[in-house]
C-alpha cells in the first residue's frame, strides 16, 4: 500500500510542475492588476518551442530559455495591447490564446505523430529524466518528492521564494499595491505601468516554463493540445489559492492527484469508461474552487484584487 501511494504522490508532482509554473506566473500578473487569459496559448506555445528546440540542438537548457522567452513575449503583446493601448483585457487575452493555439497547430504539424518527425524524436531529443537523491528515496511516501526531474525540483525553491517576495519585500508591497489601487501607489511614486509590464512578461515567462515542463518532462515529445486545457485550470486555480503563491501547489497537487489515479485506473483495466476518467480531474477543481469559495466567503474577505482589469494612466487621475 506504501509502494502505491508513493508511486501515486510521485506521478501526482510531476502532474502539477506545469501547473504550479504557470499558477505562480498567472498570479504575478494577476496581482499587477492585469488579467491574462492567454495562458492556454501561451503554454502550447512554450511546449512546442521547448519541443522543437530540443529535437534540432539536443540543449535542454536553451529549450527552457526559449520557451519562457517565447512566452515572456507573448505576454508583452498582451501587456502592450491592454496597458499602453488600454484594448479590452479579457479579449486580448482571449486572442493570445487564439492565436497560440493556433499557431502552435500549424507549427507543430511537422513534429506531430502524423509525421516521420515524431518518430525520430522519440529517439534523438533530449527530457529531462527524474534525478533520484540517495538517501531520501527510500523513504515511505515521502520519498516520492526526491524521484523528480530537475523543474520539479524547481518549485520547491519557486514556492516559498514567491511567497517571501510578495509578502516579505518592498518590492511585493509595491506590487500589491499596484494591483489594488494604481492611483494611490502612482501617489506615493510607484512607477505603475513599468511594474504591471514588468510582472505580466514575467508571468507569461513562468507561464512558458510551465508550457516546456509537459514536453520535455511530463509527456517528452508534441501532440497537438498537448496542455489539455490546463491553462484553464490555471485560471481557476489562482482564485483557489486566492492569489497566493503558498497556495499554488495544493491545486496543483489536487489536479495531479486526480490525474494519476485516473491513469492507475485505466491501466487497470476499470470498467469506468475512459471519458469520464479523463474529465474527473477537471469536473474535481471545479467542485473544489466552488466549495473553497464558499467557505471562503463566510470567513473572510475574498476576491480579486480590486484593480483587476482595469485599465490606468496617468493622465486619469
Amino acid at each position: 500500500m506504501t509502494a502505491l501511494i508513493t508511486s501515486i504522490l510521485t506521478i501526482t508532482l510531476s502532474a502539477g510542475t506545469s501547473l504550479v509554473y504557470a499558477t505562480i506566473g498567472e498570479i504575478y500578473t494577476e496581482r499587477s492588476g492585469i488579467l491574462n487569459l492567454g495562458v492556454e496559448g501561451m503554454m502550447l506555445m512554450g511546449a512546442l518551442t521547448a519541443f522543437a528546440t530540443v529535437f534540432h540542438t539536443g540543449s535542454l537548457l536553451l529549450s527552457v530559455i526559449l520557451a519562457m522567452a517565447v512566452g515572456g513575449f507573448l505576454a508583452l503583446i498582451h501587456a502592450f495591447l491592454s496597458i499602453t493601448m488600454r484594448a479590452n483585457q479579457v479579449v486580448s487575452g482571449l486572442s493570445i490564446t487564439l492565436f497560440g493555439t493556433g499557431f502552435a497547430s500549424f507549427l507543430g504539424q511537422r513534429l506531430g505523430p502524423e509525421s516521420n518527425n515524431f518518430y525520430l524524436s522519440g529517439m534523438t531529443a533530449q527530457r529531462y529524466a527524474a534525478v533520484q537523491i540517495e538517501g531520501l528515496t527510500d523513504l515511505p511516501i515521502l520519498g516520492a518528492f526526491f524521484k523528480q526531474d530537475v523543474l520539479t525540483y524547481g518549485i520547491y525553491i519557486l514556492i516559498p521564494l514567491a511567497w517571501f517576495f510578495m509578502y516579505k519585500t518592498k518590492h511585493g508591497l509595491n506590487l500589491r499595491a499596484v494591483g489594488e489601487n494604481p492611483q494611490t501607489a502612482d501617489a506615493m511614486g510607484v512607477n505603475v505601468v513599468k511594474l504591471r509590464y514588468l510582472y505580466t512578461v514575467i508571468g507569461g515567462m513562468l507561464v512558458g516554463l510551465g508550457g516546456a515542463h509537459l514536453s520535455l518532462a511530463y509527456t517528452p515529445g508534441w501532440t497537438e493540445n498537448i496542455t489539455g486545457g490546463r491553462g484553464w485550470i490555471v485560471i481557476a486555480l489562482v482564485i483557489f489559492s486566492m492569489w497566493n503563491p503558498s497556495r499554488a501547489i495544493l491545486g496543483a497537487i489536487l489536479f495531479g492527484g486526480i490525474n494519476a489515479v485516473q491513469f492507475r485506473l485505466q491501466a487497470s483495466g476499470t470498467d469506468i469508461p475512459s471519458a469520464y476518467l479523463n474529465m474527473a480531474p477537471y469536473v474535481a477543481t471545479i467542485i473544489v474552487l466552488v466549495l473553497v469559495t464558499v467557505w471562503e466567503s463566510h470567513n473572510r474577505r475574498i476576491g480579486p484584487p480590486n484593480a483587476l482589469g482595469t485599465s490606468y494612466m496617468r493622465e486619469d487621475k
